[in-house]
């Protein structure tokens, strides 16, 4: 065998292993617009025996509802600190109105590197008055907000389920004001 062969033989091969290290990545960390948000259950009270009325770190009352523009209501209904260093905020944004309304893109914030990425919710903030600090949503490796994305109608009575994580506040820090643009501000309690 000639060296150029084994050379091409050589580069082919690494190619192949990026391509498939890519395309697995890819299928890991893909999620498609039709997948069931990671809290949902899936399993019906029959065949586990257990309550599907509280989830692990939820209860049936909500910490806080926010009332925005043109009847639409946000629901928050966990805010859990997890290991990783961040909480998840996750909720119900729900239009009350009478008719479909189109989402306020205000909801995405004003940061160009969010906006470009398609209607979201990442112009939440959670507040710490005491430690007098403010926590933008996350955002992942290529600037998407770690946030419900891709939206941007409600029907009237329609309903979505939401999230957003945010970097964790100190340990000691139980309390945050949660604030979206267009809605009332709230304060809410971490769990975890």
């Amino acid at each position: 065998m000639s060296m150029r062969f084994t050379g091409k033989a050589g580069r082919g091969m690494v190619a192949l292993t990026v391509v498939a290290g890519l395309a697995l990545g890819a299928a890991g960390c893909g999620g498609g617009d039709d997948e069931k948000p990671a809290g949902s259950a899936s399993a019906s009270p029959a065949d586990d025996g257990s309550d599907p009325k509280a989830q692990e770190g939820q209860s049936d009352e909500p910490l806080a509802e926010l009332k925005g523009s043109d009847g639409l209501l946000l629901r928050i209904t966990s805010a859990q600190r997890d290991s990783g260093g961040f909480v998840t905020v996750n909720g119900t944004l729900m239009n009350e109105g009478a008719k479909g309304l189109v989402i306020p893109s205000a909801l995405s914030g004003n940061e160009t590197e969010i906006i470009r990425n398609g209607k979201s919710l990442g112009g939440a903030t959670l507040i710490d008055p005491h430690g007098k600090k403010r926590y933008y949503v996350l955002r992942d490796t290529e600037g998407r907000p770690l946030t419900t994305t891709g939206f941007s109608t409600l029907k009237a009575g329609d309903d979505l389920a939401v999230f957003m994580q945010f970097p964790a506040p100190p340990a000691s820090t139980s309390e945050l004001d949660f604030q979206l643009p267009t809605f009332a501000a709230a304060t809410i309690k971490i769990s975890g």
